[in-house]
């Protein structure tokens, strides 16, 4: 099948990453996924949530929000509207699952690291480049954290990175952009670690149902497309973390 961009059906988009991209934050990068865009920062905060405190426990938590203009047609901002909508809640979520899980609270401290992921360009699969390009954003921090002594390791135990497959037009594809997302007859997001464990697993048949079979198909294609995602983030961070 010849992909809209020329790609091959298990081939990636191009993938850049900025480091240190805001001035101000604890851990800052810019990814690009193609023609998708996403600032992911990470913040320290010394406060936890009610649940935590006392606990000697640290927390992570995620924010995901889209520029008006980041996609064909202006979004309202959601402050105009009173609330967040429920797909912006439902990825912060999961960036927010995806990263914790794979911290050590008590090695973090009692603290909170924010990671805000905000899209200036939507091309499909922005959920999977905030996840990609928020552990680096995290770890960033984390490191930061070591440097000035409040803590003595990295709390990370993993790494983790995130990609969509689908199915469109019977092809099995890989990092799929909003044409194809669009026209995919089967949906999937795949978050996992680089042990190869599964974190989060969201797959939809958007017209029919599919079988078993095509499930782990695009699994397969999915976990050969996040191995390269994480050799990526590690030759980008520094070397040394612990």
């Amino acid at each position: 099948m010849q992909r809209i961009d020329g790609r091959k059906s298990n081939e990636l988009r191009k993938v850049n990453i900025t480091r240190n991209y805001i001035y101000h934050a604890e851990g800052s990068v810019l990814i690009e996924f193609g023609n998708t865009k996403v600032i992911c920062t990470a913040s320290v905060d010394d406060k936890v949530p009610p649940f935590k405190k006392g606990t000697g426990e640290g927390w992570v938590t995620a924010e995901y929000s889209m520029l008006p203009r980041s996609t064909q047609i202006r979004n309202v901002r959601d402050i105009n509207k009173l609330k967040l909508n429920g797909r912006a809640n439902e990825i912060q979520r999961l960036i927010g699952r995806s990263l914790r899980s794979v911290v050590d609270f008590k090695v973090l401290g009692e603290r909170s690291i924010i990671i805000d992921c905000d899209v200036i360009q939507a091309d499909g699969g922005t959920r999977t480049a905030s996840i990609t390009g928020g552990f680096i954003a995290l770890m960033d921090a984390c490191s930061y954290l070591v440097d000035k002594k409040i803590i003595t390791e990295v709390p990370v135990k993993n790494f983790v990175a995130a990609v969509s497959v689908g199915i469109v037009n019977e092809n099995n594809l890989l990092d799929l952009c909003y044409e194809e997302d669009s026209n995919a007859t089967v949906d999937m997001n795949v978050v996992m670690t680089d042990s190869g464990q599964l974190i989060e697993l969201q797959a939809t048949g958007e017209l029919s149902p599919f079988s078993r079979e095509s499930m782990n198909q695009l699994l397969d294609m999915a976990e050969k497309g996040i191995a390269e995602l994480i050799s990526i983030q590690k030759n980008i961070l520094l070397k040394g973390y612990k």
